[in-house]
């Protein structure tokens, strides 16, 4: 049951061509016909359990494979993976894989569920005395009469460091633009059999109980970095607002882990990754502005203004999409969190029960936003959007770890400490939306802003401030999860 080593990245159709024409490959390609066939069972069982199931017919071969997907990641994918030769398309279920004791007798519902055809070309490539398989796939899965194309170049690792992948795919990306790819073949066939996606929100990040928190740091990162990428993707091929906002949410998240985790980083580059996170999350700030503005405005000029205003900022954030930059971080956060030097440094702290990590860290959290909060009523604009700030800390923590707090009454609490976080939440975000409006409205060329402000937000600031202070004690008396 080989691990293999893979590194995924995206691209699009004539950028694989350009790669071919520029980039490292040498030699003649391998060249393959792929019609891979996806089983599962009608309630979709193997999917549920983190496995999938597939026969690959390539000219007269056919290879049957089981995958184990584990934890949703991105970029980089570490799978156990059996293989085995069959004869025809009838999948052969027994104890060389984990099917029998998943399903059972159950075994004999499975089926065809989609299909992927692909044209494979494939290079091995010497890269800092690595071997390193570079396979170029184009194509599409195919379920009932719904088609998703496939587009991606994979980069197994045969043999030699890790860090050769990512030196091969700074090469490749200079050759013609990829990013760093989030799902897999099966993944995309799978969603062929869903509702479309608008946009994506944070997956459960999964959590053993015996983690260390260095473990659940990389766990917890890469979960976020998943985020971001689907809802990247969503946003460039169809400009949904709700897929923007998910992508900052999960922007945040991941700057908010890196705030978390501090006392484990410290190599010095960790630092450099954060303030990079947080350029992009700006550089992406004025589009989502604009699209809460435009959630609460009724019809007419102000939101015609403020429609052409969207246009023009997407258009922006297209284009800072489209950067080096930003697939530059992606790939040098992936490596970093696999590898970087933190990973030796600060073992006692590195090294510590993830369950005890979790309770301090909740634990300082919330003390702040308790301590920060008292005097919400009275306190300036600024200290209260630092209280806000305190509040979705506390909140990403509690769903980064909620996985280490499983016992029944943990998790009864959890739901009800993040409802009351919810409610103060929605408060200072309500406050924030209406002191930030003004500068906004200004910056859009809107001459009357007071005016715009007073239609968009009818309420009185008094009464947000009374029910912030009234949700703030409420989530204060709420019992922690974690203890």
């Amino acid at each position: 049951m080989p691990d293999e080593l893979e590194l995924k990245l995206t691209l699009r159709p004539r950028d694989a061509n350009a790669l071919e024409s520029a980039g490292p490959m040498a030699g003649t390609p391998r060249k393959a016909r792929q019609r891979s066939i996806y089983f599962d069972t009608s309630d979709h069982r193997l999917l549920q359990a983190g496995l999938s199931l597939r026969i690959r017919r390539s000219g007269r071969k056919r290879i049957q494979t089981v995958k184990a997907g584990g934890a949703p990641s991105a970029g980089l994918f570490a799978r156990p993976e059996w293989e085995r030769a069959v004869a025809d398309d009838t999948p052969i279920i027994d104890d060389t894989t984990p099917i029998p004791a998943l399903l059972g007798d159950l075994g004999s519902g499975l089926a065809p569920v989609f299909v992927v055809n692909i044209e494979r070309r494939a290079w091995d490539i010497n890269e800092d005395s690595a071997i390193i398989e570079l396979v170029l796939d184009r194509g599409e899965a195919v379920a009932g009469d719904r088609r998703s194309p496939v587009c991606e170049a994979e980069l197994e690792l045969k043999s030699g460091d890790p860090a050769a992948l990512f030196a091969l795919a700074r090469k490749l990306d200079a050759a013609a633009p990829v990013r760093l790819g989030i799902q897999t073949k099966a993944e995309r066939g799978y969603a062929l059999l869903a509702p479309i996606m608008t946009a994506y929100k944070a997956e459960p990040v999964l959590l053993s109980h015996d983690i260390t928190a260095a473990r659940a740091f990389q766990h917890i990162v890469r979960a976020c970095l998943r985020q971001f990428r689907l809802n990247e993707d969503l946003f460039l091929t169809g400009h949904a607002p709700e897929a923007l906002h998910q992508a900052r949410v999960a922007l945040r998240r991941l700057r908010s882990a890196f705030s978390i985790f501090m006392a484990l980083l410290d190599d010095g580059v960790g630092a450099g990754l954060r303030d990079e996170l947080g350029w992009l999350a700006r550089e992406l700030g004025e589009a989502r502005s604009i699209d809460a503005l435009l959630e609460r405005a009724p019809p007419g000029a102000l939101r015609d203004h403020l429609e052409t205003a969207r246009q023009t900022a997407y258009a922006r954030v297209d284009a800072t999409l489209a950067a080096p930059r930003v697939r530059k971080l992606m790939l040098e956060l992936t490596q970093w969190i696999m590898s970087g030097a933190w990973l030796a440094a600060a073992a006692d702290r590195r090294d510590q029960p993830a369950r005890a990590f979790a309770g301090a860290a909740l634990d300082r959290l919330r003390r702040k936003v308790k301590k920060h909060g008292r005097t919400l009523a009275e306190a300036d604009d600024r200290a209260r959007h630092e209280v806000r700030k305190d509040a979705k800390k506390l909140r990403y923590a509690a769903e980064f770890f909620i996985a280490l707090f499983d016992r029944k009454r943990e998790r009864r609490r959890y739901r009800h400490f993040i409802a009351a976080l919810e409610d103060l939440q929605d408060e200072l975000g309500m406050l924030n939306d209406m002191v930030t409006a003004p500068a906004v409205l200004t910056g859009l060329g809107i001459g009357d802003a007071s005016g715009a402000v007073a239609v968009l937000f009818p309420g009185s600031k008094r009464k947000l401030l009374d029910a912030a202070g009234d949700a703030h004690e409420a989530l204060i008396d709420t019992a922690r999860f974690w203890r």
